[in-house]
């Protein structure tokens, strides 16, 4: 679930805010749980409201942190997406650098999304959700989350693209050299 909210936000401590609401709104509501979906995504919908209800406090409030005006010598934030890069073991310090400037572009990717096609990229490509799953986690229609998902892909693969010289060989797609 963490994972999950922390790429939907792109903010560990904010991240882990959300994370323990979800999980002591869920403690507190498990009498509410129907059996019908799984757990799981029963504790991701509610993750994504408070998701969803962090983003309309901001819109509505915008603040701006401290750490951000202080901290701006430092090579990496709290919000950094390394703690989900892996440990690099057997990777060379070249792969593990290329490694981490990918996650980090992915994470920026992500964050460039609508937060309902963040949303739903999440949970389908990162969570690994079925889009049965993701409808019933949303509360959106079929049809709704594939359209999401589908133009969510189309957005990151359009940013990513401006990046190409970072993704692996094999998934760069040629160049126009007329």
């Amino acid at each position: 679930t963490y994972g999950a909210v922390l790429r939907m936000l792109g903010d560990a401590d904010v991240a882990a805010d959300i994370t323990q609401d979800a999980f002591i709104a869920a403690f507190r509501g498990i009498s509410s749980f129907r059996g019908g979906s799984s757990f799981r995504g029963w504790l991701l919908r509610i993750a994504s409201n408070l998701v969803c209800d962090h983003w309309r406090k901001i819109q509505r409030h915008p603040v701006e942190s401290l750490e951000v005006l202080t901290d701006e010598d430092e090579p990496h934030s709290a919000s950094d997406i390394g703690a989900l890069v892996e440990t690099g073991q057997g990777k060379n310090p070249e792969e593990y650098l290329l490694s981490q400037e990918l996650q980090e572009l992915i994470q920026r990717g992500l964050q460039e999304l609508p937060l309902d096609q963040r949303i739903a990229v999440v949970l389908c490509d990162i969570q690994g959700l079925s889009y049965e799953e993701i409808a019933t986690t949303t509360q959106a229609t079929l049809g709704t989350v594939r359209s999401r998902i589908a133009r969510g892909r189309a957005r990151l693969r359009n940013y990513l693209y401006q990046y190409r010289e970072l993704l692996p060989r094999n998934y760069r797609l040629p160049t126009n050299t007329d």
